[in-house]
């Protein structure tokens, strides 16, 4: 059975559940990070050298990072509806993959974090607010885009849309006055209809 290490409220391991939800693909979570430690261990770490979470066991193989873990689980356990194989559908979806690494999550980390683990002295109130526009200008570019379609990838749900779920769950979940976006906003209700959005994603925000 497929192991996977990480606690259940972390954004990157919740990708993966859900993944495996929309894949049938059953699973053993082992709790690990924070306050349930694992990471610190030799052990860990010889499996994820950067202590981190998620990392997962399929059989003999040994993968880390979120994204990666999820096409290698759409390759392997039958998910070419969320992860086609032709190559210019396939990159329609990697695209919004990528987008959720080098645009999303720089801008909804500093709002995270201001909100929901504050350090001493953190952002002011005029400083946070900054750090909400940029993220609300972040999503109005997705907005747009999901004018013309249900998805990011087209007509079905794709990866493309599960490695995103979490930061919408958060983005609608934090205490804040928002844009008015009407198709992000839709496309959230669409997703927040999954069983796996449900099951792995509706719990505290920490």
């Amino acid at each position: 059975m497929l192991t996977i290490w990480g606690r259940a409220t972390s954004s990157n391991v919740q990708k993966v559940l859900w993944t495996c939800e929309e894949l049938a693909v059953p699973f053993e979570r082992r709790d690990a990070g924070r306050e349930f430690g694992q990471v610190d261990q030799d052990w860990y770490a010889e499996l994820n050298p950067n202590r981190l979470v998620p990392t997962i066991r399929d059989g003999e193989l040994i993968l880390w990072e979120s994204n990666t873990i999820m096409r290698y689980l759409a390759n392997r356990y039958g998910g070419e509806a969320l992860y086609p194989a032709e190559p210019g559908r396939r990159a329609l979806v990697e695209r919004w993959m990528d987008w959720q690494l080098s645009t999303l999550a720089p801008a909804i980390g500093p709002v995270f974090w201001a909100l929901v683990r504050p350090a001493p002295g953190g952002p002011d109130a005029k400083q946070l607010r900054a750090l909400i526009d940029k993220l609300g200008q972040t999503w109005a570019l997705l907005d747009r885009h999901l004018g013309n379609q249900p998805y990011v990838a087209g007509a079905g749900l794709s990866l493309g849309d599960i490695v995103l779920g979490n930061s919408i769950r958060r983005w609608y979940a934090f205490d804040f006055e928002r844009p008015d976006l009407p198709n992000l906003a839709a496309w959230h209700k669409r997703l927040a209809a999954r069983p796996g959005f449900q099951s792995h994603l509706m719990g505290p925000v920490v």
